[in-house]
């Protein structure tokens, strides 16, 4: 039985819509452990907003991961905060589901079958809760959901299952590492340990991002388009990051919640009453502009007690009280572990480009503190941590700012002056998104004295490798057999640019800046580096 209370919309100062109501854009679901967060982008926006799903979300855009199912008498199918504010969080319920999205696709079953639901259908009935509470002015062209990199095929085809009644043009499926690493803006190509402190469990990933110079950068996976299935036909490559170490552990932010309550009142039942307070304290001492001594009080709201009972602790006792309890042991250990793995593959952390935080626990500042200092010299990262994954799956997504992937690519004749002869430099390669998103710079130098043009030769590259999809360690792999790489001259004239004055071998000379417009052209805008002129900017021909 679900309710009729009225959706809360997003606020209209955020958006100009219509007056028929109808916004166009993309939304994103990044199912959690414990906690889901829904997102949407506007095809005129310049960023995603969370949405406010009243009365299933805690607040706007957090849902959390929580479906309560009975069959007994009139059946009754409730969620997120409904099951909350039902106070229907009890121990080894059979009606209730949580903890269940790490189970989705997974080999072997954990303790949810003490549940009435499997865990794929508590997450498909999630999932179309939130579907059908969304804001009826948005017009939703495309979905993205984010996928655990380990058991990415299976959570795909679940997925797609999931979502087969959900009437949607396009579907997309991208993995969380590199969600959460494009969310806190770091570049494709990027080697980073992402650290999720969510409310049920901590999870260490490093990972190696797709793309970087001369390779494609990361793209959603494309599972439906134009309302049709592509799991046959498509030509897209399956690009997730690479993993290189990984570790969990089931101990998250509900638990540190319990250790505060049992602190204070150990001899009181760990009611959600008490337990809610107990996290609405934790957050507030986790504000950075608190005073390190200033005790907090908060109350214990809907007790039956004659007295109101107040939860009182200060940042001081509270940090001593998680190192007490082992949290920073058990990070610790974690990171080991990760480490460990990763220095198997040869990388450590002077490899990191940086440490990306997030989920709840990242506002803890004991947490950030411990981190900055055990993951030297690589920076900390921290986005949004709520919002980041969701965030970096609307960038990665077609129709935000990818309208299609290269089936060939483009490279550039260059001179190898060492080696005395010519070389096909990739621009563009097979799988990359466009059009682009944002220029290649390559800068050039001459290749003879008092060179007067340079001639812009394009070839169309041709991979003669395949690739196949194992699983190592259960996580997906692409592996290819290595063959030589064809590179094919475009009919079409070179392009010449003058220089003037004439150039000289080993003397940078012009920087050119080549892109894909909406056409699927190659375009390159060029300019001297020696007086500063830019050059008009010039289509060399069509990408395959």
């Amino acid at each position: 039985m679900t309710d009729n209370i009225g959706i809360k919309s997003m606020s209209a100062q955020n958006h100009a819509f219509s007056e028929k109501g109808s916004i166009s854009g993309t939304l994103a679901i990044d199912l959690g452990n414990s906690t889901t967060v829904v997102a949407f982008q506007g095809e005129l926006d310049t960023e995603p907003t969370l949405l406010d799903l009243t009365p299933i979300s805690r607040v706007n855009g957090e849902v959390p991961s929580l479906v309560w199912y009975s069959a007994e008498g009139n059946p009754s199918l409730l969620v997120g905060q409904q099951v909350l504010n039902s106070n229907l969080i009890q121990q080894n319920n059979p009606n209730l589901s949580a903890d269940f999205k790490r189970w989705i696709g997974a080999p072997i079953k954990g303790d949810h079958i003490k549940t009435k639901l499997s865990p794929e259908r508590a997450g498909e009935l999630l999932i179309a809760q939130i579907w059908d509470r969304l804001p009826p002015h948005l017009n939703v062209k495309r979905l993205v959901l984010t996928a655990p990199v380990e058991t990415y095929r299976s959570y795909r085809t679940w997925l797609q299952q999931a979502c087969s009644s959900i009437e949607v043009d396009e579907l997309a499926l991208v993995d969380e590492p590199t969600a959460a690493a494009l969310g806190a803006g770091v570049a494709p190509g990027s080697t980073l340990l992402v650290i999720d402190i969510g409310g049920s469990t901590i999870d260490l990933s490093l990972v190696e991002l797709q793309g970087g110079e001369g390779k494609a950068h990361p793209v959603a996976q494309l599972l439906k388009f134009q309302g049709k299935s592509l799991e046959s036909k498509s030509k897209q490559v399956l690009r997730c990051a690479k993993v290189f170490g990984k570790a969990g552990l089931r101990l998250g932010g509900r638990d540190l919640d319990r250790w505060i309550a049992n602190h204070l009142f150990p001899k009181m039942p760990l009611t959600e009453q008490l337990l809610n307070a107990s996290e609405k304290l934790k957050c507030r001492l986790s504000n950075h502009n608190l005073e390190e001594y200033e005790v907090i009080s908060e109350l214990v709201e809907g007790t039956l007690q004659a007295e109101n009972i107040y939860l009182k602790l200060n940042r001081s006792e509270l940090e001593k009280l998680l190192i007490e309890r082992g949290l920073l042991q058990c990070l610790s250990k974690l990171l080991k572990q990760t480490l460990e793995s990763a220095r198997a593959n040869a990388f450590g952390l002077e490899d990191l480009t940086g440490v990306v935080l997030v989920g709840g626990g990242a506002h803890i500042p004991l947490v950030r503190r411990w981190l900055a200092e055990e993951t030297k010299p690589a920076p900390l990262l921290t986005p949004p941590p709520i919002e980041a994954v969701a965030k970096g799956a609307l960038s990665l997504t077609p129709g935000v700012t990818i309208k299609d992937v290269l089936q060939r690519g483009a490279s550039l004749r260059c001179w190898d002056q060492k080696g005395k002869k010519h070389f096909w430099h990739p621009l563009f390669v097979a799988g990359q998104p466009w059009p682009s998103s944002r220029a290649l710079e390559i800068v050039l130098a001459a290749s003879q004295i008092n060179q007067l043009e340079m001639e812009l030769i394009i070839g169309e590259p041709d991979d003669l490798s395949t690739n196949e999809i194992i699983y190592i360690n259960d996580i997906p792999t692409v592996t290819s057999n290595q063959s030589k790489i064809k590179t094919t001259k475009w009919q079409e004239m070179p392009y010449s640019l003058q220089l003037n004055p004439p150039g000289e071998p080993g003397k940078d000379c012009m920087k050119l800046k080549f892109s894909i417009n909406k056409n699927c052209e190659l375009e390159v805008e060029a300019i001297d580096l020696r007086s500063g002129e830019k050059l008009n900017k010039k289509t060399l021909g069509k990408i395959r």
